[in-house]
Formats: structure tokens, C-alpha cells, sequence
């Protein structure tokens, strides 16, 4: 099993990916982990580095699931011919998770630290679709649309907990 799953801060991506990953026992790269400076915020990483990073990955796991925001990471992994998921269920209920998201401790200090960043968070979630750039909604049409391989774009994520049938089949 090889996943990509690419959508806007908030679409659900890390929690399909962990559900996904945890039935599987498939390998899972957060590509933020790739594509910033650990322990700095906001300072990214040579592109050439997390490129190479993701390739890395990509290669040396049988089975594994990617996921991210960012376009030229997630054409990395499209290399190796994934699925590809497009997480695009509308600004709404992205904005809903990002304020319901638990402590992500691979990614601030503390809770608080987390909690001080959600204006941040939550305006460049609404920024997704009228921004350019590899991060935007754009972007990610465009990377769906061009991949050849096997792909769906999801509008409504699946239910996990039971999981639906359209999850389970994303495990075979």
C-alpha cells in the first residue's frame, strides 16, 4: 500500500494518514517534518533537502502513506506511483478541525504554544483558496488533475471509527 494524500491545513490528512498507517503498519511521513527546521518555527528547510528527504522515504519503505500541503513534496512521492487522496471537504469544516485538533507535540513546545497559533492557522486556512503557490488550492487541482495514476478527490472524509467501506478500501 502507497498513499499521498494532499488538501488544505485542517482537511482531515494527519488523521486519515495515522488511521490508515495504524491499520496497515505502513510507514508515515508528515511532510511538515520534512519541510521545516525542527524546533524552529516557520523556518524552512532547502527545498532540495526535504525533497530528497521524501525520496528517501518513499524508497526505503515498501508501504508507507505521505501527507501534506505541499504540491512539489507530495509530486515527490506521485514518483512511486501512489494512490493519491485530495482532501477537499471546504473551508468550513477545515477551519472546524483546526480548532478542534488535539496537541501536536511533533510541532510546538506546548498546548499553549499551539493554542497562540490558531488565528495564525485559521487565517491561512481560509487563505487556501485564494492564495498562490505550492500550498494552495490551486496548486493542488492541478497536481490531481495532472496525475495519471490512481487518485480520488474526497469532499467528505469517511468515517474512521467504525470505518466505512470507502476507507477500508483505500487499505487494500
Amino acid at each position: 500500500m502507497r498513499i499521498a494524500i494532499l488538501g488544505n491545513s485542517g482537511s482531515g490528512k494527519s488523521t486519515l494518514a495515522g488511521w490508515l498507517s495504524a491499520r496497515s503498519g505502513a510507514a508515515q511521513l508528515d511532510l511538515d517534518s520534512v519541510a521545516w527546521v525542527p524546533g524552529k518555527i516557520a523556518v524552512a528547510r532547502p527545498p532540495d533537502h526535504a525533497l530528497a528527504d521524501v525520496q528517501s522515504f518513499c524508497s526505503s519503505n515498501e508501504h508507507w502513506v505521505v501527507e501534506g500541503c505541499y504540491t512539489s513534496l507530495i509530486e515527490r512521492a506521485l514518483l512511486l506511483r501512489p494512490l493519491l487522496l485530495f482532501l477537499n471537504p471546504g473551508a468550513d469544516r477545515c477551519l472546524a478541525n483546526c480548532r478542534a485538533r488535539p496537541w501536536e507535540p511533533h510541532k510546538y513546545g506546548s498546548r499553549q504554544e499551539q493554542d497562540e497559533r490558531l488565528g495564525y492557522l485559521l487565517a491561512w486556512v481560509r487563505e487556501y483558496y485564494r492564495r498562490d503557490g505550492e500550498t494552495s488550492l490551486v496548486a493542488h487541482r492541478s497536481c490531481f488533475d495532472s496525475y495519471t495514476g490512481r487518485k480520488q478527490e474526497v469532499t467528505d472524509v469517511p468515517p474512521l471509527d467504525p470505518p466505512s467501506p470507502l476507507a477500508l478500501r483505500w487499505l487494500n
